[in-house]
């Protein structure tokens, strides 16, 4: 796998961050990525991105709890070991609700946070590079590649970074 050279500009401030992007989208300047210690408001509308569909997949792994549990209790209590509890029929739909709803909510927790991890490559085992260890604590980044760019685009990326407020400049190999 080849490795990407990435300029990165590191900003002080989130609303400095957003102007920044802001101008890079109306020079169409092609970012690579924007690196944040927390979510900036109205940062993913400026890049374009689409809303996650994760709340989607959430209702699906919860359906699938649901179903799971409502048709093992009645595959279980109708036709496997049909036993009369205190004269309540064997199907009984107000005792599987409680069930029902823990299973819900343990499918489309735990399916949403393997579904998450798995989307953006994290896990166990996995390494993802860092450009800079203050991107976690306070700084704000915009990173561009520069692999194959010619050096009128990579001055004109080191220019915007400058003229938009980064406080660093920086290159790296990841």
């Amino acid at each position: 796998m080849k490795n990407k050279e990435v300029l990165f500009g590191l900003y002080d401030d989130e609303e400095i961050l957003l102007n920044a992007v802001k101008e890079a989208k109306s020079r169409h300047l092609d970012i690579m990525d924007v690196y944040s210690p927390f979510p900036v408001h109205g940062l993913d509308p400026v890049m374009g991105l689409s809303e996650s569909r994760l709340h989607q997949a959430g209702f699906v792994y919860g359906a699938i709890g649901t179903l799971t549990a409502f048709l093992f209790m009645t595959w279980v209590f109708t036709r496997d070991w049909p036993i009369i509890f205190g004269g309540k029929p064997y199907w009984s739909v107000p005792a599987f609700i409680p069930i029902t709803f823990e299973l819900t909510v343990l499918f489309a927790s735990i399916g949403m946070v393997v579904t998450y991890y798995a989307i953006n490559g994290q896990g166990p085992g996995i390494s993802n590079p860092v450009l800079d260890e203050r991107i976690t604590d306070d700084k704000f980044c915009i990173a561009f590649e520069v692999n194959d760019a010619e050096e009128s685009t990579v001055s004109s990326f080191k220019t915007f970074l400058e003229e938009s407020g980064a406080s660093e400049i920086r290159t790296k190999t990841i």
